[in-house]
């Protein structure tokens, strides 16, 4: 049973769907000190529990998935207390969820930014409802996006796109978000949850294995220390002494379903 708390609340589907929504409807879901903390307890343990397969993010109530990181919080923050504040939210979440061997969707239920902008590019996939906004409204403030939204952003839309938008602070609708390639798919309100959990399912009856390897791969190219075709070729030639390998291998030629187990 994956743990909650008053600010982070999971329910693991008989799919082995993991929901987990971050429940601070009165501050627009607001990323505090304690939500990021509590989150990234969830979302470790997620990581080793073998029953999770696939990770849905969503935002308590109808207006906000997330808006942003609580500005109360750090008003007052020194020059160290800011370069900490963000090293530590890229620790705990925003690496960590890019990074995360299970495939993470962000179900964007509303305004999606600043922090919240940011934790939705960090989800491997990301749907929207018609209504949702968008943006980085950091410049408004002094300050700019500090858990990775610059990098990532420029990553997914081009470097032109992301200037507009970091320096401008404008808010983008959904659909603009979907033509820039930010999110995978606009649907109405009530189609929302239906949608990631279609699509959840269906990577939920692949190998995790390879899921995991394909995560790493893909990553890989957007890691400047890295070479994503060399590690793609590792990774590829590591799949072959797979339980899921032969599990896949085996159900294919006997014409049924694989079963994999994530071994």
């Amino acid at each position: 049973m994956i743990a909650t708390s008053p600010f982070i609340l999971t329910e693991l589907t008989e799919s082995n769907i993991l929901l987990i929504t971050i429940n601070r409807p009165d501050k627009l879901n607001a990323l505090n000190r304690k939500t990021i903390d509590d989150l990234h307890e969830v979302l470790v343990e997620a990581e080793q529990n073998k029953e999770v397969r696939v990770v849905i993010i969503k935002g308590a109530g109808d207006k906000a998935f997330v808006a942003g990181a609580d500005i109360a919080e750090f008003a007052n923050y020194s020059v160290e207390e800011g370069k900490q504040m963000s090293s530590q939210g890229h620790f705990k979440i925003f690496n960590f969820l890019e990074n995360f061997s299970k495939p993470t969707i962000a179900a964007i239920n509303g305004f999606a930014l600043g922090g919240g902008l940011e934790l939705a590019l960090a989800c491997h996939i990301r749907v929207a409802t018609d209504a949702s906004k968008l943006g980085f409204p950091e410049v408004g403030l002094g300050v700019i996006p500090g858990y990775g939204g610059t990098q990532r952003l420029a990553h997914m839309v081009g470097k032109g796109k992301a200037f507009e938008m970091i320096l401008t602070g404008e808010m983008i609708n959904a659909q603009e978000a979907y033509k820039w390639g930010l999110v995978n798919y606009v649907v109405s309100k009530e189609e929302l949850m239906p949608k990631c959990i279609e699509i959840s399912k269906k990577i939920s009856t692949k190998s995790p294995t390879a899921i995991a390897a394909a995560i790493r791969s893909i990553n890989a190219g957007y890691n400047s220390q890295l070479n994503g075709y060399e590690v793609e070729i590792e990774e590829f030639g590591k799949s072959f002494g797979t339980e899921d390998f032969k599990e896949g291998v085996s159900a294919f030629l006997e014409k049924r379903k694989p079963n994999f187990q994530g071994n």
